[in-house]
């Protein structure tokens, strides 16, 4: 039986961070909606109410009944649930006359085994409007800050478990301290093992697998990605070759990757097959400019490709797909969806089209853990650590029209750049990067030549996950050296431009 956390969502930002933080101190945890009815299982060690936009004085506040859950295991509110806790309890919460946003010093009032480890004042995050101004009977402050009174607090409940809350969030990178209180609450109060490892995983996860798909056929579409590729090899670890990877083509794709992954498929040992379908895709998106609609061709005429391939495999019922957490998450949050930016990067709508039942292995795994797995099941460290690239390929990177030469354009000059990267030790030091073509010719000189030629956008950026990105600060010699480089290797571009913008306000991808 895996011992597991629960954490209780009331639509924080930072929700997914409690997670990561929990399954790095070695506890396996689940996020839930707080308005899931929560059915306390011995499996189940303790409970972690998160933050929220609300205020638990709004009138229609998200509310749980704290005292029923805290009577039968340990509980642990960051700021909102914190808040909601000394609220139903009796406590007093105001809105705070100054919003508290940003570091504090937190100051340890009483020892606990919560601060085990802990230096006297360390740095905190704060992110709230509401304090609490007086706390209920029973009720003990652990820790200050200087502008607010109750930073921490604790209570034993009558059967014995406790209660603490956190006006701060120890889940940030910004709280210095705050994965050693976390693991402290796992470790010293829900008495956790810590022992939930990729190899636990990997054990767990193959013994579900062999149970749930038996000796019927899987089929999958595989992108050459981390998370496909991952899940495809924990499938065929459990069924074999009934698992039928099928790794389509759409011409959209950077240099000579589409033999690099067969090559690598093969290397480890799985039955994937390569469909060229790069002439389709092509004839289909002529003279297509609206980024919208090129998305769309794309994941429509993918759908079709796969069909097609699914049905000349006798028997298929499975589908495998290489769905993550943040993925899960996102389609049950407390908000619901959140609002179409635009069309995800992957293809999705496969299982409404194909009427198969659904077999993702890694649903509850965050990327870094997928990683981790991959190294665990001797998948190849450039196929696990490559940057994120999109579904619709470099589609999203030509800006207008696509047309065959457009796109042998973009693969050398980015070919040229992620080899750069490599070669001057900055690739694994950025998140993501490519190139972007321009619908822009302008004037230039080469030799006694003029020429009028393309301008290639260079994009790098630093995340943690994606969600947001800053844009990354490549060395000036590194600049010159790669500019100078596509340049003069590759006809038809004569000009570079490096793209300094952050998400938000822009978005990583051009398109």
């Amino acid at each position: 039986m895996t011992e597991k956390i629960l954490i209780l969502d009331f639509g924080s930002q930072y929700t997914q961070l409690i997670g990561r933080a929990v399954r790095e101190a070695g506890v396996y945890c689940e996020i839930l909606p707080f308005n899931k009815p929560v059915s306390v299982t011995p499996d189940i060690k303790g409970i972690i109410l998160s933050g929220s936009p609300f205020s638990v004085n709004d009138p229609d506040a998200p509310k749980i009944d704290v005292e029923s859950l805290s009577a039968q295991l340990p509980v642990l509110g960051i700021c909102y649930g914190a808040q909601l806790t000394a609220k139903i309890y009796g406590g007093k919460v105001e809105r705070s006359e100054k919003r508290e946003y940003g570091r504090a010093q937190l100051k340890l009032e009483k020892e606990d085994i919560l601060w085990d480890s802990l230096s006297q004042t360390s740095q905190v995050w704060m992110s709230h409007g509401d304090s609490i101004i007086q706390l209920p009977p029973a009720f003990e402050i652990l820790g200050t800050t200087d502008s607010i009174p109750v930073a921490a607090f604790k209570k034993t409940g009558t059967t014995g478990k406790v209660i603490y809350g956190l006006q701060f969030h120890p889940e940030v990178y910004h709280s210095t301290e705050g994965k050693k209180i976390i693991a402290n609450f796992l470790q010293k109060i829900c008495n956790c093992k810590q022992d939930w490892t990729p190899a636990h995983f990997i054990n767990d996860t193959v013994a579900a697998l062999k149970k749930q798909i038996g000796d019927r056929k899987v089929i999958m579409a595989l992108s050459g990605g981390v998370d496909s590729t991952v899940a495809a090899t924990l499938i065929h670890k459990a069924i074999g070759n009934s698992l039928f990877g099928v790794f389509v083509d759409h011409g959209l794709l950077r240099k000579n990757e589409f033999e690099q992954v067969l090559k690598t498929y093969n290397s480890i040992g799985l039955n994937v097959k390569g469909v060229n379908a790069s002439k389709r895709f092509y004839t289909k998106l002529a003279g297509k400019t609206n980024p919208e609609e090129k998305r769309k061709i794309i994941g429509n005429t993918f759908i079709e490709i796969f069909d097609e391939e699914a049905h000349r495999v006798e028997g298929v019922q499975l589908l495998g797909q290489g769905t993550i957490y943040p993925d899960v998450i996102e389609s049950v949050s407390v908000h619901g969806p959140s609002v179409t930016i635009k069309s995800h990067h992957n293809v999705g709508g496969l299982p409404d089209t194909m009427k198969l039942e659904l077999v993702e292995p890694l649903r509850y795994l965050f990327k870094d853990e997928v990683r981790k797995v991959g190294l665990e099941l001797g998948i190849p460290e450039p196929m696990l650590f490559r940057h994120p690239f999109p579904g619709p390929g470099l589609a999203i990177r030509i800006l207008g029209a696509i047309t065959e030469e457009k796109v042998r354009l973009l693969q050398e000059a980015d070919d040229l750049y992620v080899k750069a990267l490599r070669s001057f030790d900055l690739y694994s030091k950025i998140w993501q990067a490519g190139a972007i073509l321009l619908p822009v010719k302008s004037v230039g000189v080469m030799g006694d030549e003029r020429t009028y030629e393309y301008t290639v956008a260079l994009r790098a950026v630093t995340s943690v996950d994606g969600m947001t990105a800053d844009w990354a600060q490549l060395p000036y010699d590194f600049l010159a050296y790669i500019s100078n480089e596509i340049i003069n290797k590759v006809r038809g571009i004569n000009r570079v431009v490096y793209d300094i913008s952050s998400k938000p306000p822009a978005t990583i991808e051009w398109e």
